[in-house]
């Protein structure tokens, strides 16, 4: 029976505190976001502004040329959408496979993809760029969508792996004794099982290409598909110091993503336990 102690209430007091240190920021950032220019030199950076500057955000999004913030989000929401997609098809049906296979080669194939996670992207960026180029994946969307899916799918097949490996066969056996067939039993009895692990497969991987930077900026550099971290980096290089139309963008930048994560993230817990168990 739980008994509310001292030591409880003394724990719930500095988990409090810790949430509050770790919310300053955030704080700073949105109270600096609606600061007028006058109010950004002249008032203390914990003080609320007077008056809401909703300037900042109107100019934010009347941006043309290279720092279209409008169409850098469009451009960021389709590729990041394409490549959850791709990651949770290919990778649940990948992870499924090796998961489920006693063969020595499943064992092989899991550690290669532990190692392609663990080997920065970085160090393929020129082949890759070379090849990319060669069959015209450079420049648009849909090959963004390719490159991202290709270099995120390790990630998707470990966490895959990890969760089918601690989920029992009974239901897949059964149906088996039923008749349905090994697709059937994948699509109408497996993957629902593993809404979890695709919470935490479509978070991590949605965070990482809707943050990206570098990879967006060399196969996407000269063409009219930036994303929303490049026309960031456009916009801001021609702002200087003024802080507050800068906090104002990155709050802009923050929103899709962490309102997709708070959508999702009791599945997003649940499925990481998971593939860790596995």
């Amino acid at each position: 029976m739980f008994r509310y102690t001292k030591l409880t209430a003394l724990r719930e007091v500095l988990i409090w505190v810790l949430a509050l240190v770790f919310l300053i920021p955030f704080y700073f950032l949105v109270a600096t976001a609606f600061k007028s220019n006058d109010e950004l030199f002249t008032t203390s950076p914990l003080a609320l502004p007077d008056a809401p500057a909703w300037g900042n955000f109107t100019e934010l999004f009347t941006a043309q040329g290279n720092s279209n913030i409008v169409q850098g989000l469009i451009n960021s929401a389709i590729m990041t959408v394409g490549a959850i997609i791709g990651l949770v098809l290919l990778g649940s049906l990948t992870g499924y496979v090796i998961a489920r296979s006693t063969r020595r080669w499943s064992k092989v194939v899991y550690y290669l993809f532990l190692v392609a996670i663990v080997l920065p992207s970085q160090l393929g960026t020129v082949p890759l760029y070379i090849g990319a180029r060669a069959i015209g994946l450079t420049g648009t969307l849909w090959g963004m969508i390719v490159l991202y899916t290709g270099m995120l799918l390790p990630l998707a097949i470990f966490l895959y792996a990890g969760f089918f490996r601690s989920l029992g066969t009974e239901y897949e056996e059964a149906a088996t004794i039923d008749g349905a067939s090994r697709t059937q039993i994948f699509f109408r009895i497996v993957l629902p099982l593993i809404a979890p692990a695709t919470g935490t497969v479509a978070i991590l991987t949605g965070l990482i290409v809707w943050n990206d930077f570098f990879t967006a900026l060399i196969f996407l550099g000269g063409s009219a598909n930036q994303t929303l971290p490049v026309a960031m980096y456009y916009f801001i290089g021609s702002l200087v110091s003024q802080w507050n139309k800068i906090f104002a963008i990155v709050l802009v930048s923050m929103i899709p993503i962490l309102a997709f994560y708070l959508f999702a993230q009791k599945r997003f817990i649940q499925g990481f336990a998971g593939g860790l168990k596995g």
